[in-house]
């Protein structure tokens, strides 16, 4: 692809337009990161293959091997950048699983020590993820332009962005859990 081609061809996320310019900070061929617009803690950023697919299975396994190659080096990045010790990588592949925006991304989110202690500790960071913090089809739909213009993603048209399409897993009691039966039956 040449500089100019790639400096005009549109990326999008989701239905989404997203521009080198302002979201986009690195790209491959195959693949592109992108500030988060409502990120959860700084530095929250996504990386989604350039082809809209919704889920993992539907990429080719070219596409897959960048975005994981992808996702290592903006990691990398991020945590020299923002002085991180760990990272959340975070995908959620479907409606089902808490996806706001039908296009695959990964989540990187940096992470330090007693960073969410204010939040509930260390887990609270999946409580985010699918919550209102997490819901990038609504921030993205107030804020970014569609092929369409500054329109709304419908509905029910294989995304997720009605308020009851958050997964919400249920809330178990931990003493109540029994571990998984080793025993190999036949």
């Amino acid at each position: 692809m040449s500089p100019l081609k790639a400096a005009t061809t549109p990326i999008y996320f989701g239905s989404f337009i997203v521009t080198p310019q302002v979201n986009v900070f690195y790209t491959t061929p195959l693949t592109f990161a992108l500030v988060n617009l409502k990120p959860i803690l700084p530095g929250h950023v996504l990386v989604s293959p350039r082809r809209v697919v919704p889920r993992v299975i539907d990429l080719t396994p070219a596409e897959t091997s960048d975005l994981f190659l992808t996702v290592r080096r903006v990691g990398r990045m991020v945590e020299r950048v923002y002085g991180a010790t760990s990272l959340n990588i975070a995908i959620q592949d479907g409606v089902h699983a808490g996806q706001s925006v039908p296009h695959v991304h990964a989540h990187i989110i940096p992470r330090k020590a007693a960073d969410l202690d204010h939040a509930g500790g260390t887990d609270a960071i999946y409580d985010l993820l699918d919550g209102d913090e997490g819901d990038l089809g609504r921030v993205f739909k107030n804020t970014v332009p569609t092929e369409e213009g500054n329109q709304s993603i419908e509905v029910g048209k294989g995304n997720a962005v009605d308020s009851g399409r958050r997964s919400r897993f249920p809330v178990v009691d931990n003493d109540a859990r029994k571990p998984r039966d080793m025993t190999v039956h036949q």
